[in-house]
């Protein structure tokens, strides 16, 4: 699994109906949480780019209309499982 996390710029806070449609998106399968931090006006979100593209992650958040810009890319290392005790 290779973690992802895409980070938006806000342009003004969320409303609660944009919240609702985030909690309504975090069902997507992949996707593994998402932040709103509101002191520094960013909304992230992380997934696994194994099961979604940044593409798809972009497409669905916009759903919500989100007063949001540019956004920046991190990558985790592949995240590895260990089986057994």
């Amino acid at each position: 699994m290779t973690l992802v996390e895409v980070t938006y710029q806000l342009q003004s806070p969320l409303s609660d109906e944009q919240l609702y449609q985030l909690a309504e998106f975090s069902n997507t399968y992949g996707l593994r949480r998402f932040r709103v931090d509101d002191s520094r006006k960013q909304l992230s979100f992380e997934y696994d780019a194994s099961r979604l593209r940044e593409t798809q992650v972009a497409h669905a958040s916009a759903g919500p209309k989100l007063p949001s810009t540019a956004a920046s890319t991190s990558r985790a290392a592949d995240a590895v499982a260990e089986i057994g005790a």
